[in-house]
């Protein structure tokens, strides 16, 4: 088969185009714009009337609700005012009379003398004076424990105290020379909590009760101060309340979703306070064995607690910015942080008078005045010549029964007594 008859394409397509032109070209304005704005136009006529035509007209018993929309047409016996026509001389008047002068609010305080008072209360508020307090100083540095010390305990005689520490071993210390007086040994990991407990032969340095029923480690124990009961906390996420006289678990008060690391005793409600790390505070009905609030204001890990021996509030220590808070018993509101001392808390405690404490990981300590929350002193934890300067951490501090003289245990495996200084 041959294409050599047929004649070329490219004529036939000109001459069908042209064509085709002719026939068309008095309706292209129709064709393009004209046909689109149309179809557009009927396109959004059927969509309003599909979807709102239900709703142009109310129905008639809201129909009747409702009141007259827009101005009122104005009747014909009324002068309008327009730039051609004649102006009415009164209404000239009228509107020449018009104050456009802003009206003037009235204060809030109806008179100087109440907005004076309430510039003094505010200014009164705003400074209050914290107590003065005397500085304190390093007076004794004692060395015997092989491990960090992690607790520390005073005898209500105010005559020794103990420490714990990682060498699994409880230390018996003369508070006044801070000479050893006896080392008990049994526990088969380091202690790190201890509470003044007449459970121990101290002559014969043998153990006379156990309480078994932790899962796992236990961080921190304390003594209820009128009741014969023992509340123990740890790593399983749980705080436990022990009969003394019998050994018989009372409670096992639950809700934390981390380790408990710091539990506190008290006589009023709350009886139990505890710190863990999930982050938040728990204060516990002791009958009930039940949470009665739950603090979640901490931001990391809280790590420590103290209660005010007279004040009927307590203070709880974290992790990161505004890690001190204070609380208010008994129901646990807050009152304000102690904003200053930026390092992972370990340890706090407080006296009588009002002098606060707070220990931090890195080796920094902070006196704080606890009724105001200014710190007036700080310090640094000087390790023992040949430990590291990552040694300086401190774990565990209480104060003497008399409130003038701080003990405290750190990594450099040293207890450390603070003391005021005389005037």
């Amino acid at each position: 088969m041959t294409t050599a008859g047929l004649p070329p394409l490219e004529p036939l397509f000109r001459r069908n185009a042209k064509r085709t032109w002719d026939v068309f070209a008095s309706e292209l304005d129709d064709l393009t714009g004209h046909e689109e704005e149309s179809s557009t136009r009927l396109r959004l006529a059927v969509k309003i009337s599909d979807e709102y035509s239900d709703y142009k007209t109310l129905p008639s018993g809201l129909l009747s609700q409702q009141a007259s929309v827009g101005p009122v047409r104005p009747k014909d016996a009324r002068r309008m005012i327009t730039a051609a026509g004649e102006v009415d001389p009164s209404t000239s008047r009228a509107i020449a009379t018009i104050d456009k002068t802003p009206v003037q609010q009235p204060s809030t305080f109806s008179s100087s003398s109440a907005l004076s008072k309430a510039l003094a209360l505010h200014k009164q508020t705003h400074t209050v004076k914290p107590k003065f307090h005397p500085q304190w100083k390093l007076k004794t540095v004692i060395s015997g424990h092989l491990g960090w010390v992690r607790s520390v305990a005073v005898e209500p005689g105010n005559k020794w105290f103990a420490t714990g520490a990682g060498d699994r071993v409880i230390k018996i210390w003369d508070l006044a020379s801070g000479e050893l007086k006896l080392s008990l040994t049994g526990h088969i990991s380091t202690v790190r909590g201890l509470a003044m407990v007449k459970c121990w032969d101290l002559e014969a340095n043998k153990v006379i009760r156990h309480y078994h029923g932790h899962l796992s480690g236990v961080y921190s124990l304390s003594l209820h101060p009128t009741l014969d009961v023992l509340v123990t906390a740890g790593r399983d996420a749980s705080a436990r309340v022990w009969d003394m006289r019998t050994k018989a678990q009372i409670h096992v008060l639950s809700g934390h979703t981390g380790t408990v690391a710091d539990v506190k005793c008290q006589e009023s409600d709350p009886q139990v306070i505890t710190g863990s790390m999930d982050s938040t505070v728990r204060l516990w009905d002791l009958a009930a064995g039940k949470t009665m609030t739950t603090l979640t204001h901490h931001k990391k890990s809280v790590r420590s607690l103290a209660i005010h021996p007279t004040e009927y509030s307590f203070a709880s220590g974290s992790a990161g910015g505004n890690n001190i808070k204070k609380w208010k018993c008994p129901e646990g509101a807050f009152v304000f942080n102690f904003g200053g001392h930026n390092a992972i808390i370990n340890t706090l405690s407080v006296n009588a008078e009002g002098v606060f404490f707070s220990g931090g990981d890195n080796g920094t300590l902070t006196f704080w005045d606890y009724g105001t929350g200014t710190p007036f002193q700080n310090l640094d934890d000087i390790p023992q010549p040949g430990s590291l300067e990552a040694e300086a951490g401190v774990f565990c501090s209480t104060f003497d029964l008399t409130g003038t003289r701080l003990i405290t245990g750190g990594a450099d495996k040293t207890i450390k007594i603070y003391a005021e200084q005389s005037q």
